[in-house]
């Protein structure tokens, strides 16, 4: 949108049917794949994995020792309040995490530590809590 209007200033103010655009519905990922254009949005993604598009969902944490929830995951991941390492976890939660990493959430480069949000994913499953997965 904002493309749009850096090329054409009259655009400004518009809503994005004004501007040609189609209308906002929900967040999507938008690609093409040999000419043909795809668009997955989170219901495609929660009727793909078979799972109701509900439940608890957090993002955009601070990976910073401050952040609240650090005391509701040590304690489920480490067994401890302290903020411990990867050394830390038990077997059962070391394979929990190589199968999220390598499957489910993969991280790409980077370090060895797990996210916090890669540890609050965990936290839900280990607790049974409903975890909106397809978001």
């Amino acid at each position: 949108m904002d493309e749009k209007v850096l090329n054409d200033p009259s655009l400004a103010g518009k809503s994005r049917e004004e501007m040609g655009m189609e209308p906002f519905v929900d967040p999507e990922i938008r690609s093409s794949i040999m000419g043909i254009p795809v668009f997955i949005s989170q219901a495609v993604i929660a009727y793909v994995i078979r799972r109701a598009s509900e439940g608890s969902y957090k993002d955009g944490l601070d990976n910073n020792k401050k952040s609240p929830w650090n005391e509701a995951v040590h304690p489920t991941m480490l067994n401890n309040k302290k903020k411990g390492a990867y050394n830390n976890l038990s077997m059962e939660k070391k394979m929990l995490l190589k199968i999220q990493n390598e499957n489910l959430l993969p991280k790409g480069e980077g370090s060895d530590q797990p996210s916090l949000e890669h540890i609050m994913f965990l936290h839900f499953f280990i607790k049974k809590e409903k975890a909106n997965v397809s978001k």
